[in-house]
């Protein structure tokens, strides 16, 4: 053999016996950490058993308390690091195996690398924590950002701000609304259509065509869900009839797409009475109600009244329905004698209830 293969036969042989031995204390050092972990467990469990056995009195009980509260922050810190160093990870015994691996396949530059990595983590990278300023308190703070002082002082309702004749006022105001939530507002932004102003019925035209298509996209998909459920299932009914009433409450559609929208809605609270008429409120009904009122058909509308009649008789909105068709449909005899039973029922009324009764008494 020549000089070069024995140094290179060395360097296997001590590469694999620093690895085994790396391995083997590696092993050791984790079964210690282990059964100490046990023998402190079953000290612990034991203290519970005599506590749990004997009772303290209670200004025992309460200097322990201060005790315990007494401790520092910089205390703890430190019992946890000790601990963080003196147990392993969860899985110890795979790392060290892993690392063994690659000390075998890495001859030389494995042990190096490690041993590098550890003096360089002991002596350079670790630094000790200094705790003066950090306070661990359970109480909770609440940052409060500063208003922006200039928009909310230029703030104004939209109607109004289309017949001001500034144009940056008023572009700027469209901008902020057009910014946030914009479902609610639909009807606002409409009006901005007509503004004399291009570049503000630009933006109020371009957010209604989003919003209407998103609309009208999601309806036609969740439409076709309900055509495919089950007879006991009404989750897709349960969500488009609230989602179908706040876009079509603001009338924004055509004339014609409104009634088409609005007989779809009607359609779609039939599937939901006719699957589950428990699970239909007297809210959904007042909504289906004042729908089929703006287009004006009170056929429909009148059997939707009379089924929520007859599942909701104590509600205000089974007779606020009525009186509404009847006054609409000019039936005074249908009028007065709803507004009578409402009169000699105990339901509570509104302010508004409360105005027709005396107007028409």
């Amino acid at each position: 053999m020549t000089v070069k293969e024995i140094i290179f036969f060395c360097i296997l042989l001590g590469n694999a016996i620093v690895s085994a031995l790396y391995l083997m204390f590696g092993l050791l050092y984790v079964k210690r950490c282990e059964s100490k972990d046990a023998a402190e467990r079953k000290k612990a469990e034991a203290a519970q058993e005599e506590t749990g056995t004997e009772e303290k009195p209670k200004n025992v009980q309460k200097e322990a308390e201060t005790k315990d509260k007494s401790k520092s922050a910089q205390e703890e810190a430190a019992e946890d690091e000790e601990t963080q160093e003196e147990l392993p990870m969860k899985d110890g015994r795979i790392v060290y195996v892993m690392k063994f691996v690659v000390m075998l396949l890495c001859p030389l530059a494995g042990p190096i690398f490690f041993g590098v990595g550890h003096l360089l983590f002991r002596f350079i990278f670790r630094q000790d924590v200094h705790l003066e300023d950090v306070v661990f308190s359970k109480e909770r703070v609440r940052t409060n950002e500063r208003a922006d002082e200039e928009r909310e002082r230029n703030i104004a309702p939209l109607e109004e701000a289309i017949a001001v004749s500034d144009k940056e006022s008023l572009r700027s105001l469209m901008l902020n609304v057009i910014r946030g939530d914009v479902h609610n507002s639909l009807a606002a932004i409409s009006l901005a259509l007509n503004s004399p102003d291009s570049e503000t019925s630009h933006y109020a035209a371009s957010v209604l065509q989003d919003e209407l298509n998103d609309f009208r996209g999601n309806v036609q998909k969740i439409w076709r869900e309900v055509e495919k459920e089950e007879e006991d299932q009404t989750d897709c009914e349960y969500y488009l009839i609230p989602y179908m009433n706040n876009m079509l409450e603001q009338k924004v559609f055509t004339e014609m797409e409104q009634k088409n929208m609005v007989k779809k809605f009607a359609e779609v609270g039939e599937a939901l009475y006719r699957k589950a008429p428990y699970r239909f409120t007297s809210q959904y009904y007042e909504w289906i109600c004042l729908r089929l009122l703006d287009i004006k058909d009170f056929e429909t509308m009148e059997m939707w009244c009379s089924r929520a009649a007859a599942q909701y008789p104590e509600e205000l909105s089974s007779y606020t329905c009525r009186l509404k068709l009847y006054f609409t449909a000019q039936e005074k005899e249908k009028f007065f004698e709803t507004l009578d039973a409402l009169k000699q029922s105990s339901i509570v009324i509104d302010r508004e209830t409360l105005a027709l009764i005396r107007t028409f008494s």
